[in-house]
């Protein structure tokens, strides 16, 4: 499947675009090795008015694939690039704050395929492809990267509307289901969303399969080699009140979709993550119309500490032969059936080599300095190991595996990088970021690594930078009618070799990524501002 195509910096620079290399003034390296990646020292600081370069380990260079300003090949007057949408100029005209919406592309999903075709019968558009869907923005889109084009096939617009012409919401996470042959996508905004499969060609046909897997805040979406779907869900909680007006309930939640059959995700079992009090040996459930009750709780508190360990269960909470294939509010569900609540988790992985009984994943937190949760009970965010005998089995254990803190805060995407060392990239928002006067930064951890210990450090492997646009987006953000984000953040860390079977599904071969064979990849969307997807390379 790994055919012969351009790639890496000569594939990127034959479709005519930019190649961006960039150091930390830590010296040179010799024969590049994962596991020795160079320390950044410091993030890059929020200033404003200044744009700030983008800073990798040493071992690392970075190339950009796609950029927001890129016409898509078959645009549409309100969908014609592939990071604004069509409704105004890509940049404010002098004494205006007024631009084109941003459409955020997101989590990236990697396949090593024949025979797709795009928008131009004539043209081959090779056997590499990296897909996206946007946030941001009206309608929702899919996106396809043709890897080995050139640039004027570079991008394809997949759809904008679901198989009843629908508009598509705006999504979030996504991932390849080598059972069901399609592309899942994931929605974490408002009650219409959830979860729709697509196929991979032009036109997509994009279904929705929330009477199945439930409408809820889901961000990250995962196989394991059962054929079941894990859900991350990230839906903020109720704000506290008095002393913890800056720190927010727990209010999200762990899934699990069993599906009758892996090649049909439309009938099956949604289940949700309980974990067991350590004080009282009850369910650790959420309080409706409490947020102080849950924000300062023993139990959050325990769950934020090292060392503990948490028996758990999944619950079903909907089961498409006795309940029907009516969409539901999964959180609703989760809340009434028990299930334990979350500082909105954003993303999860499983650990490569441990046959899908190790999942890990994190929580984005309150992202507030001021937040009274930051010190013991998860307002930093956290990142917690799930641990079973079985990606089907019904219980298990939980641990912290890392404690937030200052600077290590607000995780979203994941991915591994070898069978020990995964990586957890921020998006600690405009507030964080002038709070502790730091942007946003990748980190790899070492899972067999006891972070209680102070002298044990995640590497910094990137410091995000700060665009042009992103900067002047800072500056106006929150003035009237402006209606995007500010700063950069990293968004879709992902590792693969693009296998588009059973044993390309992530957590299941062991990732080579820099070697040079090329078949392991790795990319990352630097979100906001010109919104550009890069490819990481060996330095």
């Amino acid at each position: 499947m790994h055919a012969s195509a351009p790639r890496g910096l000569v594939g990127m620079l034959a479709a005519g675009l930019t190649a961006t290399v960039i150091f930390v003034a830590a010296g040179a390296a010799s024969s590049p090795n994962l596991t020795s990646f160079t320390n950044i020292a410091a993030a890059n600081p929020k200033a404003p008015g200044f744009t700030a370069p983008n800073i990798l380990s040493p071992e690392l260079t970075e190339a950009a694939v796609a950029q927001g300003s890129m016409r898509l090949e078959n645009g549409t007057a309100s969908v014609p690039f592939y990071g604004y949408d069509g409704d105004g100029t890509l940049v404010p005209l002098p004494g205006t704050n007024a631009e084109a919406t941003k459409s955020e592309p997101d989590k990236n999903t990697y396949l090593v395929i024949d025979g797709l075709n795009g928008a131009d019968p004539g043209v081959d558009y090779g056997t590499h492809f990296l897909f996206q869907g946007h946030e941001g923005g009206a309608p929702g889109y899919i996106t396809r990267i043709n890897l080995d084009a050139d640039g004027a096939h570079r991008l394809t617009l997949l759809t904008t509307t679901d198989s009843t012409g629908a508009p598509l919401p705006n999504f979030d996470g996504s991932t390849w289901d080598p059972w069901a042959k399609r592309l899942l996508f994931t929605a974490e905004f408002g009650p219409k969303t959830g979860v729709w499969q697509a196929t991979l060609d032009v036109p997509a046909k994009a279904e929705d399969i929330s009477g199945a897997l439930g409408r809820g805040g889901y961000e990250a979406i995962q196989n394991d080699s059962d054929g079941n779907l894990w859900l991350v869900e990230d839906i903020g909680g109720a704000r506290g009140t008095g002393a913890n007006a800056n720190a927010r309930q727990p209010n999200s939640f762990i899934y699990r979709f069993v599906p009758q059959n892996p090649s049909d995700l439309t009938k099956g079992r949604l289940q949700a993550l309980q974990l067991i009090s350590l004080r009282t040996g009850q369910p650790i459930v959420f309080h409706a119309g409490q947020p102080d009750a849950d924000i300062l709780s023993d139990d959050m508190k325990d769950l934020h500490t090292y060392g503990k360990v948490f028996q758990t269960r999944w619950v079903t909470l909907h089961d498409t032969a006795a309940d029907g294939l009516a969409p539901f509010s999964a959180n609703a569900l989760a809340k009434t059936k028990g299930a334990t609540p979350f500082k909105r988790p954003e993303n999860g992985q499983f650990r490569p080599g441990s046959h899908f009984t190790e999942f890990y994943f994190d929580e984005t937190g309150d992202t507030n300095a001021l937040s009274s949760a930051n010190t013991d009970f998860g307002g930093w965010g956290a990142i917690l190991r799930l641990t079973q005998a079985s990606p089907s089995a019904d219980t298990g254990t939980l641990t912290m595996f890392f404690k937030c803190d200052r600077a290590h805060s607000g995780f979203d995407n994941s991915a591994f990088f070898t069978r020990d060392q995964v990586a957890f990239v921020e998006d600690a928002g405009d507030t964080l970021h002038a709070q502790r006067n730091a942007l946003d930064s990748g980190y790899l951890f070492d899972a067999n690594t006891d972070y209680s210990n102070p002298a044990n450090q995640a590497v910094r492997f990137l410091a995000q930078g700060r665009d042009a646009s992103a900067t002047i987006d800072s500056s106006l953000l929150g003035s009237p009618g402006f209606r995007n984000d500010g700063d950069n953040e990293i968004t879709g860390i992902h590792v693969s070799d693009g296998d588009p079977g059973p044993h390309g599904i992530l957590g299941d071969r062991i990732p080579k990524p820099f070697n040079p064979d090329g078949h392991w990849r790795a990319f990352y969307t630097q979100q906001h501002g010109d919104n550009v997807t890069y490819e990481l390379l060996r330095g």
